[in-house]
C-alpha cells in the first residue's frame, strides 16, 4: 500500500512513554476493562514501551509499541477485540491452546480468556469493541482487508485536523470494519497518495527542527516550490496548511513532555513556552481542540495509573 507516512502510529494520543509494567497494566485495565490481566517481561525492571489511545464514542483504537519481549496473560474481554500487527510479531493463544499469529489481524471473541505474546520492537493495534452481530470469523482474505483499513487509518493520523476530525475518522473506521465483517466481502481500502517529494522535505523539516520558527517563504525555498504552490500542495495532499501542521507538531511535543513528566508539579507553562506558545490560555484552548482534553487532564490521566495497585511483572523467556 502506498503511504503518506512510513511510520503509522498515533503519537497525538500518546498516553504512556517510558512507563513500567504496573502502569501499562493499569492503563489497559482502564482502557479495555480487562480485569485480572498479568504481565511477564524478559527484563522486569526495564521500560515496556509506549502506549497511545484514541477513545471516542464509537470505540477505542490503541497502539502498543513494545520495547522488550512481553507476555500479557489472563485477558478476558467483555466484547470482541481486533488485534492487528503493524510490524514485528505477536501470537495469541486461547485457554491453553497453541499460539496463533496476530499477523495481519485476528479477532478474539468476547468472554474468552487469552494470552498475548509480543516480541520486542513490535507495534500492535487494538480495536475495541467489535459488534456482536458479525460472524464469528470471516471468509479467507478478509483479515487482510480489515488490517488494511486499520493501517490506512494510522497513516492518516498524522494529518488529523483536530480532535473532531480524529473522532470522525475513528467512527468511519469502525463503520468500515463492521460493514465488511457483516457482509463478508473482501474490499481492500483505497490507496493513499504517494507524498510529493517537495512536501516530504517540508514535513521532515517541521518535524525534526524543533527550534525553527515558522516561515512560509523559507519552507517554500526549502521545498523548491512557490509559497502559493506549497500552501495548496500541502492542503490538497494532507488536508492541513503548513502552519497548521507546524502548530500540531509543537502541540504533540508538549504532550510527550507532559506524559513523560515525573515531577510533583508539571510545569505546563514552561513546556508550552519552550515550543513557542507564549499565551497559556490560548495554548490550553489549542491543546483541547487538537486532543480533546486540557493539558492538565493529560497529566491527571497518567497520575491516576500511579495510584492503582502495582502488579509486579513476572520474569519469563520468549520461546
Amino acid at each position: 500500500m502506498r503511504t503518506l507516512n512510513a511510520k503509522p502510529e498515533l503519537e497525538a494520543y500518546l498516553r504512556l512513554s517510558g512507563a513500567g509494567c504496573g502502569e501499562w497494566l493499569a492503563a489497559m485495565t482502564e482502557l479495555l476493562g480487562c480485569r485480572g490481566i498479568t504481565c511477564g517481561l524478559t527484563r522486569p525492571q526495564g521500560l515496556v514501551g509506549s502506549l497511545s489511545a484514541l477513545d471516542v464514542e464509537a470505540g477505542l483504537v490503541c497502539v502498543l509499541d513494545v520495547a522488550q519481549d512481553m507476555l500479557l496473560a489472563d485477558c478476558c474481554m467483555p466484547q470482541r477485540l481486533l488485534v492487528a500487527t503493524i510490524h514485528g510479531s505477536a501470537q495469541i493463544s486461547s485457554e491453553g491452546g497453541p499460539g496463533v499469529s496476530a499477523f495481519p489481524l485476528i479477532m478474539i471473541p468476547a468472554g474468552q480468556t487469552f494470552s498475548l505474546r509480543i516480541s520486542k520492537n513490535s507495534r500492535l493495534v487494538l480495536v475495541y469493541p467489535v459488534s456482536e452481530l458479525v460472524p464469528v470469523w470471516p471468509r479467507p482474505g478478509l483479515d487482510v482487508a480489515l488490517a488494511g483499513h486499520i493501517h490506512r487509518f494510522l497513516m492518516k493520523a498524522d494529518y488529523f485536523q483536530d480532535h473532531q476530525d480524529a473522532s470522525r475518522e475513528t467512527l468511519a473506521l469502525f463503520e468500515r470494519l463492521e460493514r465488511q465483517l457483516a457482509t463478508g466481502r473482501v474490499e481492500l481500502p483505497e490507496e493513499l497518495p504517494v507524498l510529493d517529494r517537495r512536501l516530504a522535505r517540508v514535513i521532515e523539516k517541521i518535524r525534526s527542527e524543533r527550534d525553527w520558527d515558522f516561515d512560509l517563504q523559507e519552507l517554500a525555498n526549502h521545498s523548491g516550490a512557490s509559497e502559493r504552490n506549497l500552501y495548496y500542495l500541502m492542503k490538497r495532499e494532507t488536508g492541513m496548511t503548513p502552519y497548521r501542521f507546524y502548530q500540531r507538531c509543537r502541540l504533540i511535543r508538549v504532550r510527550k513532555r507532559l506524559v513523560d513528566c515525573q515531577c510533583d508539579v508539571p510545569h505546563i507553562s514552561w513546556y508550552a513556552a519552550d515550543e513557542g506558545f507564549t499565551h497559556l490560555g490560548r495554548f490550553a484552548a489549542l491543546y483541547r481542540e487538537h486532543f480533546g482534553e486540557l493539558p492538565s487532564e493529560t497529566v491527571q490521566w497518567r497520575r491516576r495509573l500511579l495510584v492503582e495497585p502495582v502488579m509486579e511483572p513476572a520474569d519469563f523467556a520468549m520461546t
